[in-house]
């Protein structure tokens, strides 16, 4: 049984850093490509960063150059650095597993339950 979890969210003022970790289980961590999303409120779901199992990395136009994605595959564990945060980021955050090669297309198989991410101004 898979199982991915998201952790690390949390309210932060603009301008901010804040770091998403993401925990799959009941796969072959190493052989799965991973990636970030995020919803707002009304909003339809985006992708926001991809990684794929040889470490090839897509990011949104609008977060590029202030998010990070990274893997640890010793540890199960996906990244998201996120600094200099803005209000617009305000969502709730989702990793998702897949083992074919969606980037920022939200077409993943498994998914996480979020975690909120809130950006004062």
């Amino acid at each position: 049984q898979v199982q991915v979890v998201e952790s690390g969210g949390g309210l932060v003022q603009a301008g901010g850093s804040l770091r998403l970790s993401c925990t799959a289980s009941g796969l072959t961590f190493d052989d799965y490509a991973m990636g970030w999303f995020r919803q707002a409120p009304g909003k339809e779901r985006e992708g926001v960063a991809a990684v794929d199992s040889d470490g090839t990395t897509r990011y949104a136009d609008s977060v590029k150059g202030r998010f990070t994605i990274a893997r640890d595959n010793a540890k199960n564990t996906l990244y998201l650095e996120m600094n200099s945060l803005k209000p617009e980021d305000t969502a709730m955050y989702y990793c998702a597993a897949d083992w074919r090669r969606w980037y920022l297309r939200p077409n993943y198989k498994y998914w996480g339950q979020g975690t909120q991410v809130t950006v004062s101004s």
